[in-house]
């Protein structure tokens, strides 16, 4: 069986949204296992929860090393500034290891994220975030424009070439929409194609 594992940090749960979606489409595709997991919480627990961290999120927590074990990793993140937010960067930032070791050379790479606003730096996050992937060697995958959902015009929606995005708003009460989430379908289902005929080479 083709791995594929889906990694996230979500603070307010658009992003975990997001990966149960990215999840649903890996399993679409035969032959292809999917794990849901997500990085720690570095927030001190009582700041977490004065600021409405949703903590009670059933995803188990990964460690550094299990990322050897898969043949492909979907990062999801809610941007930070057009970044990724610290939480993942300190995840990834644990990985020194597995890079000296060339532990994650070939296997598929994918992204996805959330912002506040429409132009709240979805594209920069991801593109930023490749930059981490090339450098562990990944072989990065993003949505082709054969996901139709990329060209809705009828309404303001996430989704770009380099990956599945959704926005929560000023006040954090928007949720992905239906279009957000199938673009999200398509970029897992995608990437496990992809994975699935790298393992098989």
């Amino acid at each position: 069986m083709t791995k594929v594992l889906v990694l996230y940090y979500s603070m307010y749960g658009h992003i975990e949204r997001m990966a149960e979606a990215v999840a649903e489409g890996v399993r679409t595709v035969e032959g292809v296992e999917v794990a849901v997991k997500r990085v720690p919480e570095i927030i001190p627990e009582d700041r977490a929860r004065a600021m409405g961290v949703k903590l009670d999120q059933p995803a188990p927590i990964a460690t550094v090393d299990e990322l050897r074990g898969y043949d492909a990793i979907i990062f999801g993140t809610p941007t930070r500034f057009g970044n990724m937010a610290a939480q993942m960067r300190n995840f990834l930032d644990q990985t020194g290891k597995l890079w000296v070791e060339g532990a994650l050379i070939g296997k598929v790479a994918s992204v996805f994220t959330s912002t506040g606003t429409q132009h709240g730096g979805q594209e920069t996050t991801i593109t930023s975030f490749h930059s981490t992937l090339l450098h562990q060697g990944m072989i990065i995958v993003g949505v082709p424009y054969s996901c139709k959902g990329l060209t809705v015009m009828t309404e303001i929606t996430g989704g770009s070439p380099y990956g599945a995005s959704t926005m929560a708003g000023g006040d954090g009460k928007r949720m992905p929409t239906d279009n957000e989430l199938e673009i999200a379908r398509f970029q897992g289902q995608h990437v496990a194609q992809i994975a699935k005929r790298q393992a098989a080479h």
